[in-house]
């Protein structure tokens, strides 16, 4: 698997407090990259020194195959969690300041920049002075100018952040359509279902540490446990189950059931059938939700 960037055995050491402790990330090519875990756990401190904003005090970085360099700052974007624009400035006077400082013409600028503001349907505001936008159109103002100079890297952090729904699904749809185009990712954020839609591999840390890193969907087999939901066409009054089977919840018609691991789905699913026609089968794999805070969880407790 090629990597576009890589952070190995990072640390960083502000006072008394260590920000960062030994924490390594693999973030492959073409990837939507996870990066979660608690307010204060480490994410802000590793995504500024990728953005080179502060230095590690230890560890490496590699960025396309090279050592990180100020020169490949101009293949990166990032979106902060806290926007910044200047207030007093007309929208399309600060985008365009913005587009010329990642290298873009004037012509190219404009040019892209109109484009963009015609899709997010905000080409009225170009004229109008930052201070009037609501906080969802800066956000959209942002995004722009974030991804105009097409990065190979990008990093979005709280990117929904003030969003509407539809508007999240907006910058969610362009999310992906920027994956497809070739561009990496790394998305840190605390909505779980954001996550789940959209990475494909994470890494978690917790005090300073990764505690948790790698393709989500192996993740998620290996926290499942062994839960199945059975869905009958009539209403059931339970199964009888044998020995280690345990029954976790019920309806008239879905009853959910934990197997020991070393039985086989087989097994219950022959129970099933002898107690009713059954229309559904499957496992129930933890959401990356349940898997965070089990994770961390357990890490607070060793």
């Amino acid at each position: 698997m090629e990597y576009l960037f890589e952070a190995k055995n990072i640390v960083k050491q502000y006072a008394a407090h260590r920000a960062l402790d030994d924490v390594s990330i693999e973030v492959p090519k073409g990837s939507i990259f996870g990066l979660l875990g608690p307010n204060g756990a480490g994410k802000t401190s590793l995504i500024r020194i990728i953005n080179q904003i502060t230095a590690p005090d230890e560890g490496s970085l590699i960025f396309d195959g090279e050592k990180l360099q100020p020169h490949h700052i101009e293949h990166i974007g990032y979106l902060p969690e806290e926007r910044g624009l200047y207030k007093k400035m007309e929208v399309g006077e600060q985008a365009m300041y913005l587009a010329r400082l990642k290298g873009l013409s004037k012509s190219e600028a404009k040019q892209a920049l109109k484009k963009w503001f015609t899709a997010f349907e905000i080409e009225g505001w170009w004229n109008r002075k930052v201070e009037e936008l609501s906080k969802g159109m800066a956000q959209k103002v942002q995004f722009i100018v974030t991804i105009l100079h097409k990065p190979k890297l990008l990093i979005f952090d709280e990117p929904f952040s003030g969003f509407d729904p539809i508007n999240t699904n907006l910058i969610k749809a362009e999310i992906k359509k920027l994956q497809e185009e070739g561009a990496t990712i790394i998305f840190s954020t605390h909505r779980m279902e954001s996550v789940e839609e959209l990475c494909d591999h994470i890494a978690l840390i917790n005090n300073s540490k990764k505690i948790l890193g790698g393709e989500i969907n192996s993740i998620r087999n290996q926290f499942k446990q062994n839960l199945f939901e059975i869905q009958f066409k009539d209403s059931v009054n339970g199964l009888e189950l044998p020995e280690g089977f345990l029954e976790k919840s019920s309806t008239h018609n879905t009853v959910q059931v934990q197997i020991p691991e070393q039985e086989s789905p087989n097994q219950l699913l022959a129970l099933a059938l002898k107690s009713g026609e059954v229309v559904g089968f499957n496992e129930i794999l933890p959401t990356v939700n349940d898997i965070f805070i089990q994770a961390v969880e357990q890490k607070n407790q060793s």
